[in-house]
């Protein structure tokens, strides 16, 4: 069964930076689209960057110019590199594949961010 394996979560304090990497495996098609998306508590899941196979990019207003995303085609994998982290940045992560009408998440990894 295909599986999005995430990691990179973890705990920095305001100003730093985190990669986050996701890895589709079980499956040898190739994502239409990957991306990112985020949940904080009490609010709703939220899109924060997202990628298509030729590489065009689209990030939310809040994470421009702050995060980066990017994709191997090759190793069906998608990355997300966090710089100036804020603490309004803290959710659990999640991993988004998509294919057609297929659609894979992630199990999700914790992002935190102190003052």
């Amino acid at each position: 069964q295909v599986r999005l394996a995430e990691s990179g979560g973890g705990l920095v304090q305001t100003g730093g930076s985190l990669r986050l990497s996701c890895a589709a495996s079980g499956t040898t098609c190739r994502y239409n689209v990957m991306g990112w998306y985020r949940q904080a508590p009490g609010k709703q899941r939220e899109l924060v960057a997202v990628i298509s196979v030729g590489g065009s990019a689209n990030y939310a207003d809040s994470v421009k110019g702050r995060f980066t995303i990017s994709r191997d085609n090759a190793e069906n994998s998608v990355h997300l590199q966090m710089d100036s982290l804020k603490p309004e940045d803290t959710a659990v992560y999640y991993c988004n594949a998509r294919l057609g009408h297929a659609e894979v998440w992630g199990q999700g990894t914790q992002v935190t961010v102190s003052s």
